[in-house]
């Protein structure tokens, strides 16, 4: 599935893959579900599980010969990712803890990479269906429960208030002294999962500082997004992540810019 492959048509089939998904998931989210712990403390569900199952089985029907790598994954050692040009990345349930809360604030997230670049992504929100889509070449959308889709686009940096998401379960200091430096008026949008990327693609906010951890699934899908948008996911150096290229799946701390004119690293200390 090389670039000249992403089409619309691609595109409305993982959009329809990550609808089923978000079906499996709101079966869960609609009983008293159970939560487990993983490794690193975070929550598991069965709709995390069901969410990965359904998404497996579905991309492996319309792309076998592309590899798989989801956060329900057996962990696969970087001596075979290495090997990998393009494959599918997947968080099945992007915002387990905000799924546990039941605040509707959690997504399907399924992206390709190409030599380390998303170039295709899907960013779908069971409780709303609302889904963000976008691919290279195609450009970033965004569709509405029984309605088109609309063609999205960040927006300039405002002279007034600026409009800074951050996490809804994950603050830190660094990130409130972020925006203790800012020069301008702040409104503060607290949102979960990977909407808050979703939010600076759509023109809604203005940057998302990431100054904590993340995964490579959590990115993937909404940077296709927020570029095809106009918009940048930067790290810290203001350069593009990329993905695939060590043995640890964590991204560095990072920015989701939607205009680039400001010198948003003078506020980092």
């Amino acid at each position: 599935m090389p670039k000249e492959f992403i089409s619309i048509e691609l595109l409305n089939t993982i959009n329809q893959i990550a609808k089923t998904a978000g079906e499996k998931i709101l079966e869960v989210y609609s009983t008293a579900f159970e939560v487990e712990k993983k490794s690193d403390n975070s929550p598991l569900t069965m709709a995390d599980k069901l969410a990965h199952e359904t998404i497996i089985a579905e991309l492996n029907k319309i792309s076998p010969n592309y590899p798989i790598l989801s956060e329900e994954s057996t962990q696969i050692p970087y001596k075979e990712r290495a090997s990998w040009q393009r494959y599918w990345l997947v968080d099945p349930l992007d915002g387990t803890r905000e799924f546990v809360k039941r605040n509707g604030e959690f997504t399907v997230n399924i992206a390709f990479i190409d030599n380390g670049k998303p170039i295709l992504g899907v960013v779908y929100v069971p409780v709303t269906q609302v889904n963000y889509f976008a691919a290279a070449g195609i450009g970033a959308f965004k569709q509405l429960p029984e309605q088109s889709a609309t063609a999205i686009s960040v927006r300039p940096c405002p002279k007034g208030k600026l409009a800074i998401v951050g996490s809804r379960s994950h603050t830190n200091p660094a990130v409130q002294q972020f925006i203790d430096n800012l020069d301008q008026e702040v409104e503060l949008i607290s949102m979960g999962s990977s909407l808050k990327i979703c939010l600076v693609a759509e023109g809604k906010a203005d940057i998302y500082p990431r100054l904590g951890l993340t995964s490579e699934w959590d990115t993937a899908a909404a940077q296709c997004v927020v570029e095809q948008a106009g918009g940048y996911l930067t790290n810290l150096n203001l350069q593009s992540l990329v993905y695939n290229t060590k043995d640890s799946l964590l991204n560095p701390h990072f920015l989701v810019i939607g205009d680039k004119s400001k010198n948003w690293l003078q506020y980092i200390t």
